[in-house]
């Protein structure tokens, strides 16, 4: 019943929850991104929106690793070759719980689907996790282009 619901207001929910998304950058990108809608000239609105879009099916479908990792992995990346901590870049996923009661606070009075929401919430709590470890895999790889850089410059200087 909840993802019914939850599913009919998805324009409306996913609209919300790219916004607080934005609101994780500065000022500045923040109203770029949120104007900007060219894909080639805003590619992270573009690949928020996009990773948003599918990570909002896959939430009210299936949790679970392999549906949930190549939907994350694209915007994880960008987000870890910013100026993000680790729960920054990650915590973008938890968002989605405010919009959804702040969306469904009527509904949640009328109808008893409380288990459902707490379910859901379940679900949202294991993407971020997974977006967490997607994270740290992409510092890693981060880390390890700069020590490769390190000892080729390090080598061609003598």
């Amino acid at each position: 019943m909840l993802n019914d619901i939850v599913a009919k207001k998805k324009s409306v929910i996913v609209k919300n929850w790219i916004q607080l998304i934005f609101e994780t950058y500065s000022s500045e990108t923040s109203k770029f991104l949120n104007v900007e809608n060219n894909q080639f000239s805003n590619p992270v609105g573009f690949i928020t929106s996009e990773a948003v879009n599918n990570l909002f099916d896959v939430l009210i479908n299936d949790v679970n690793p392999g549906n949930v990792k190549p939907v994350l992995l694209d915007l994880i990346k960008i987000r870890a070759v910013q100026d993000f901590t680790p729960s920054q870049a990650a915590g973008f996923v938890l968002l989605i719980k405010k919009v959804v009661r702040d969306e469904l606070k009527d509904d949640l009075n009328q109808i008893k689907i409380y288990d459902e929401l707490l379910e859901f919430e379940s679900n949202v709590d294991k993407a971020a996790l997974i977006a967490f470890d997607l994270y740290q895999e992409c510092r890693e790889k981060v880390y390890q282009i700069h020590v490769k850089e390190i000892k080729t410059n390090s080598l061609s200087v003598f």
